[in-house]
């Protein structure tokens, strides 16, 4: 039997319980009232949140009550909110054929960013590619590490490469919500996990500069942003919960 490549992930200092913790504290927000009768309006507010945090995180910070209102334009937000609408009709591709729905990413978050001949096509570099084949092959079904493990393998790893051009962090974040949905372990979309991120970006960086190193601290340092990543986005579904209560 082939040893799981993600598997030792779960071995460095801390990781495992702080994987249960994250786990935990979604799982605690599940029970929010508002989920039971206002789902929709919860869903598109995770959706709404989650654009605005990508956006910023890749250099373009708007205000959210101007992006809700319509009167932004910029196409980086733009794309974040096409990324995050398309998600859910994608989640069943991903773990099919996750090269063709990163390339359906990328045509949604960098359209009017980079040239059409570019949209979803990867950048021309072996070694990138090679990455990406490898990258394919734990999506589609070569680890049995949690789905949080997972994701922030994906999300860094993207991070790292960025294989196409442009806004490819957001394409980054949507392939994370991709894995989350995908799996099951986040089936609606409601983890706004990009706002924790956000959240926490001076974090964020430096620990996505430490997960390209690929040594065991960076590594860690990356797996334990993204647990906290994990709560933070967790607390953000509570708060959301609130205000939708709050205004029906």
């Amino acid at each position: 039997m082939t040893a799981d490549p993600l598997a030792p992930l779960l071995e460095l200092a801390d990781i495992a319980d702080a994987v249960e913790r994250a786990r935990t504290r979604f799982d605690q927000t599940l029970g929010h009232r508002a989920l039971r009768r206002h789902g929709g309006p919860v869903v598109a507010e995770v959706g709404l949140r989650s654009a605005v945090a990508s956006a910023a995180l890749e250099g373009r910070a708007h205000e959210r009550e101007a992006v809700r209102d319509g009167t932004v334009t910029e196409p980086v937000l733009q794309g974040a909110l096409r990324v995050a609408g398309a998600l859910s009709r994608l989640s069943e591709l991903w773990p099919k054929a996750p090269r063709q729905a990163l390339a359906k990413l990328h045509v949604l978050a960098a359209r009017d960013v980079v040239a059409e001949a570019d949209l979803g096509r990867p950048v021309d570099d072996p070694a990138v590619a090679a990455r990406l084949d490898g990258l394919a092959g734990l999506v589609a079904g070569g680890t049995r590490v949690p789905p949080l493990v997972l994701a922030a393998v994906v999300h860094g790893e993207l991070l790292n490469l960025r294989p196409f051009a442009g806004p490819s962090g957001v394409v980054a974040r949507g392939a994370a919500r991709l894995v989350l949905l995908s799996t099951g372990f986040d089936p609606r979309g409601l983890l706004a996990v990009d706002v924790g991120h956000r959240e926490r970006e001076p974090e964020y960086v430096g620990a996505a500069g430490a997960f390209a190193t690929g040594t065991p601290d960076g590594l860690r340092s990356w797996l334990r942003h993204y647990m906290s990543a994990i709560e933070a986005g967790a607390d953000q579904l509570t708060a959301i919960g609130d205000e939708v209560l709050a205004t029906t």
